[in-house]
Formats: C-alpha cells, structure tokens, sequence
C-alpha cells in the first residue's frame, strides 16, 4: 500500500454504519463468482466482512484478508467463525491454495497494482477464477478535482496526493494477461451512488475515504477542507436532499490459464 494508504486509520463501526452502501452494491458481485461448496475463495481487501460472510453462506470456505486491523477486529467479531488476516495486499504471499479471487472496492487502494496481482495469485489454482470490482478511470473526479481546487486556494497544493490507483480495462487486462491470466470480461461502469446521512453524506464520505487526498493535514486543516470541500461541490453532486458521488467502477472476470 502506499504510504497515505498506511497513515489512515479506519473507524471500522463508522465504516459499517455511514459506508453500507459498499457491501450493498458487492452483493450482486457475487452472482459473478457463483461460489459453490468446497471450494476455497479468497476475499482479498475484505473490509468488515459482510461479503465473506454471504459467500460463506453458499457452502465456500472462506479467508478474508485486509490491510486494516480496525476492519479484520471488527470482521472477527461479527463473524467469528470465519477466518480473517491483516495482511498487505501488495505484499502477502499465500501459505494455501484456492478456486478463486473475490475483490470487491479494494484493489484501487493498491497503487503498486503488478504487486498486488503477484500477491492474489500466488495461491489461485491453475482454472482459478478472479471476479473483482474497483475504481475505473475517472472514478469520483469530480471529488477529486474538488478537493484540489480548495487545497489550492488554501495554499496548500502541496499537501495534495492521488491515494488511488483507477486503470482503464485495457491497462488492467493487460496487466492480467502479463500474469497467466485469461480476460473473460472487463467492464467500465458508470455508477452514480448514493451516499447516507442526508445532507452530512459528503462530509461523512471524505472523512472516511477523502482524507488520503491530504493525508499530512493536520486535525484542524482537515476538517476546514472538508468543509470548504463539501460546499464547493454542492452544486454538483446535491440535490437539496441526498449526495450522489461519481462513482466508475470496472468489473472484471478473469481465469487463471
């Protein structure tokens, strides 16, 4: 993970109450890996745990892994008989073998993505299967671009960092490929997602994730950009009711070859 990545520290209870929409829209992620009893499914960047724990309920064995140990705490206590580790993403490599890959809003946190696909592999049989779904390109840019424009006019640009790594299907279909990897299919989705909490939903949502765009500020800076942040894009992405991020997600389903 990158340094920024490291320096966040995940309220993993907040992360469950203001964030479900994450594991809601993963739900239907699982269709495509069609898990089946006995196989083994690796849930790489498992979060709290909700999307193990579904998997596991159609008869796979199931390892959540997470870089996070507030999100593995938290996955352990909700299910306990599950099995969850604290690993880093880019640099784990497996003591096991299993049928498949599961990834849901995480790979996009690794910005060493070669690594990060080293590290999944490393263990998927030969016929394996990877159903993943991340930050395409131009995920949340206008977030982004926004939370740029008001450290600028804080005279604070350089505090500025990308935390995100959002491929094109080609660039990471050929990253797959490089690795033995058979692309069957890749998509780009444009996805517009509704945050929580009514007029709060913005401020909620850079609290949690935004602040990797600034990750040296200190407390009191923060909170100011991500006010002068969430006022700058209300315009945008508001509508007097409920926030909607601009959100672009790939899908991908690839076998190992």
């Amino acid at each position: 993970m990158t340094e920024a990545k490291q320096k966040i520290h995940w309220q993993a209870e907040d992360y469950d109450e203001a964030m479900s929409f994450v594991s809601r829209y993963g739900q239907d992620l699982i269709e495509w890996l069609k898990p089946v009893k006995g196989e083994t499914v690796v849930d790489f960047g498992c979060g709290t745990g909700d999307l193990a724990a579904a998997i596991a309920r159609q008869g796979a064995s199931v390892y959540g892994l997470d870089i996070s140990p507030e999100m593995v705490e938290r996955a352990r206590k909700k299910y306990p008989d599950l099995e969850f580790r604290c690993v880093d993403g880019t640099g784990w490599r497996a003591d096991f073998e299993y049928d498949a890959v599961f990834s849901n809003a995480a790979l996009h946190w690794m910005t060493e993505p070669e690594a990060a696909v080293r590290s999944f592999l490393s263990g998927l049989k030969p016929g394996g299967r990877l159903v993943a779904e991340f930050g395409g390109k131009g995920n949340v840019q206008r977030i982004v671009s926004a939370t740029r424009r008001t450290l600028q006019e804080a005279g604070a640009e350089d505090r500025f960092a990308m935390p995100w790594y959002f491929p094109t299907i080609g660039e990471y279909a050929a990253l797959l490929e490089k690795h033995g990897m058979e692309v069957r299919t890749g998509l780009l989705l444009d996805r517009p997602t509704k945050l929580e909490n009514g007029e709060a939903g913005m401020r909620e949502w850079l609290e949690m994730f935004g602040t990797a765009l600034f990750p040296t500020g200190e407390a009191d800076e923060t909170k100011q950009w991500i006010a002068d942040t969430a006022e700058r894009l209300k315009d945008e992405l508001y509508d007097g009711v409920q926030w909607t991020a601009d959100y672009r997600r790939i899908r991908i389903f690839a076998v190992k070859i």
